[in-house]
């Protein structure tokens, strides 16, 4: 497994969906779990312990409010971890917030507030550093998008 998704709560699985969408658009081993670093920090543990076995190398946290899941996680792994704030209270700059303003040595990637597409977009950058068929799919897809807006401008 290369990628594994945490969900601070069930109400996060539209982020997560976008997330999914994108690893299996790219080919990506994933698996996908709800445990909330506050209400069930033993089963985060069990996620990440689990993970581990599994050979996991990246993992997405998405976490509202107070978001401290992306935090916790990286303080049991030395494998990245991208944040995903949701916009769950404040506009979701609480958990923006909370996730990017972690403390020395324990850091956190953080993409934009909902935008779990972007987390696996990361997730396979960091997963295409040492592999060069990840990096082609990666070119061919901002490619794609290229192509898309050179569309929509002959479309005016």
């Amino acid at each position: 497994m290369d990628v594994q998704i945490i969900l601070g709560s069930i109400s996060d699985k539209e982020i997560a969906r976008k997330s999914v969408d994108v690893l299996k658009e790219f080919g990506v081993e994933y698996d996908v779990a709800v445990a909330s670093a506050h209400r069930t920090p033993l089963r985060v543990e069990k996620i990440i312990e689990v993970a581990h076995e599994k050979g996991v190398k990246v993992f997405i946290a998405i976490a509202g409010l107070a978001a401290h899941l992306p935090g916790v996680i990286a303080s049991k792994t030395v494998k990245p971890v991208i944040g995903v704030p949701v916009d769950s209270s404040l506009d979701g700059i609480d958990a923006l917030l909370s996730i990017v303003q972690m403390p020395p040595g324990i850091p956190v990637a953080c993409v934009g507030i909902g935008r779990g597409e972007n987390a696996a977009l990361l997730a396979c950058e960091i997963l295409g550093a040492g592999d060069e068929n990840m990096q082609e799919k990666l070119r061919k897809y901002r490619a794609k998008m290229a192509d898309k807006i050179e569309k929509d401008v002959l479309a005016l």
